[in-house]
């Protein structure tokens, strides 16, 4: 079934509400667990600290909320007036959010459709799907619980007797990203070549040199460490996604699958990024900033063992491609083949538009994400000053399990739409026009301070989200030739990467708002390559008719 199970829902919703008071919370943020790495530097760099709320009054606040409401006064007027405690604002939001992921699921499931075969998933495809998620959710709990604590854990350690500066640590940042971007390709390429269950084990092994290189004090092995921590995002982010698709190609299962694995992938996500922040913030309160890092590598090793026991190899290659090719007759890329390989993915790349169109999209949308990550802590507290009573401060726990119920909302819509028969194609020009909708009426929201005008704009925004990754996956899945697989994705993420170090270097320059208006732009950007990858895929589709 396409649908999270709803006790796991609950549960969720459980967690975010405690994480209200959490303030591990306050840095973790959506993305890879780079990407909170961005809301700790960018809020020093622009002088804007990021303190949690206390909330000893959060319950008064919420019956004060309901009550002005009942007696007619406007939400809105009284972010004006600032008698609306902002805590209450967003703690009611959540609840709603958390509801309506909780209506989604019982009313996907209480519609009791008769399946077709071909929607109906056979034993096969169930095996393959649930061994991919066990280890996919494994890893990303240890790539989530490195997040939130990523800028304390440097700015912690002491190189020559001095503590590591806010620009040291963005250096520490900066070559992290660095890294994922130079070799990512060549990582890709290894990917294909060597064996995507090598590479998934690979990942487990740098993540965790990365991870155990925070209890250093030496300057040359954190830098070393965040070399490491590069690679691994190269490989997590294809190693794993390359391995499915090339089980699924030789297994001749059926293209649902995909598409409901990337679905139920994406939406369990974000709960269990919910699930790590909290857990990192435990960690960190027995153990110090280094301690979350520590515990990620009990959870590597967890998937890495689920890996090597319960998933077959496979290659970038042809055979790949061929139902009747068993486990065995797969052989790796050998000699000097495997150098050229970044070559000849850089080829069918450009030999296919379709495919350099799907990088468009993935570059952009990414891009415009990692922007958002920067700068939605500083966007909201410009706001919550303007608009709320003096003193009030943003509750990022609150507002992050708010993006998190987005995000779940969003990959139950993509669900919904797979099975009303919508393409994929055709959910990313609709989530795309939404997302730069939303990024749009955010930015004038931010140039006007207008908290609950903002907080809306990036609710969507997060919803789109949701429906991004299960979507790029299935694009993915559908047009990436599998023999170039793990080298294509890291292609796509060199004008990424390139993207989020240049805002980086100049948030001082463009500021809040100006960021803002640097994502809407990238989003416009990938609703007009998704346009245009729909026409070619028709294209295709109608060339294919004829002949």
């Amino acid at each position: 079934k396409m649908s999270m199970p709803r006790w796991a829902i609950a549960f969720a919703c459980v967690a975010a509400a405690d994480a209200f008071g959490a303030p591990s919370l306050g840095g973790h943020v959506r993305g890879h667990a780079q990407a909170s790495t961005l809301r700790s530097l960018s809020a020093r760099r622009l002088a804007m600290p990021s303190a949690e709320p206390t909330h000893s009054s959060a319950g008064g606040a919420q019956m004060s909320m309901l009550g002005a409401l009942r007696g007619g006064q406007g939400l809105a007027s009284q972010l004006r007036t600032g008698d609306l405690a902002v805590d209450a604002l967003f703690q009611g939001s959540f609840w709603a959010l958390a509801l309506a992921c909780l209506a989604v699921q019982i009313a996907t499931r209480a519609r009791k459709q008769p399946e077709s075969a071909s929607s109906t998933l056979s034993k096969g495809e169930v095996s393959l799907r649930n061994r991919f998620l066990a280890v996919f959710w494994l890893y990303k709990m240890a790539d989530w619980m490195q997040g939130p604590y990523f800028y304390d854990v440097y700015a912690s350690k002491l190189i020559g007797g001095l503590p590591v500066s806010a620009d040291g640590v963005a250096k520490l940042f900066l070559a992290g990203f660095g890294s994922t971007m130079l070799v990512g390709p060549f990582v890709g390429g290894l990917v294909d070549g060597l064996g995507r269950k090598k590479a998934s084990l690979a990942f487990a092994l740098a993540y965790s040199l990365g991870a155990l290189s925070t209890v250093s004090n030496s300057l040359p092995l954190l830098y070393a460490g965040r070399f490491c921590g590069g690679v691994g995002t190269s490989l997590l982010f294809s190693a794993p996604e390359a391995w499915l698709i090339g089980e699924s190609k030789r297994g001749g299962f059926s293209g649902n699958l995909l598409g409901q694995t990337f679905g139920l992938a994406y939406l369990g996500d974000s709960v269990v990024a919910m699930l790590a922040g909290q857990l990192a913030g435990k960690a960190a309160f027995r153990g110090g900033p280094a301690a979350p890092f520590i515990v990620s590598t009990a959870f590597l090793l967890a998937g890495a063992a689920l890996v090597a026991f319960t998933w077959k190899e496979n290659y970038g290659s042809t055979q790949a491609s061929d139902a009747a090719v068993t486990a065995t007759e797969a052989k790796p890329v050998e000699g000097p083949k495997l150098l050229d390989r970044v070559g000849a993915a850089w080829k069918a790349m450009v030999a296919d538009r379709r495919i350099m169109l799907v990088g468009a999209v993935q570059a952009a949308f990414e891009g415009a994400m990692y922007t958002f990550v920067l700068v939605w802590p500083p966007a909201l507290k410009t706001a919550v000053a303007a608009c709320a009573a003096s003193g009030s401060s943003v509750p990022f726990g609150a507002v992050f399990s708010c993006f998190m119920a987005c995000c779940m909302l969003g990959s139950s819509a993509f669900g919904l739409a797979m099975k009303a028969g919508m393409s994929a194609e055709a959910i990313a020009v609709s989530m795309l026009a939404v997302g730069a909708t939303a990024m749009s009426l955010a930015t004038l929201a931010a140039s006007k301070s207008a908290l609950l005008s903002l907080s809306l704009a990036f609710f969507a925004f997060e919803a789109c989200v949701g429906v991004y990754f299960p979507t790029i996956g299935t694009l993915r899945s559908k047009l990436l030739p599998d023999e170039h697989r793990g080298a294509i994705m890291n292609l796509f993420g060199i004008p990424l990467n390139l993207i989020v170090v240049v805002v980086f270097l100049s948030i001082g320059k463009l500021k809040t708002v100006g960021a803002l208006v640097c994502s809407s732009t990238a989003l416009c950007v990938a609703f007009i390559a998704a346009i245009l990858l729909q026409r070619e895929n028709k294209r295709a589709a109608n060339t294919a008719a004829l002949n």
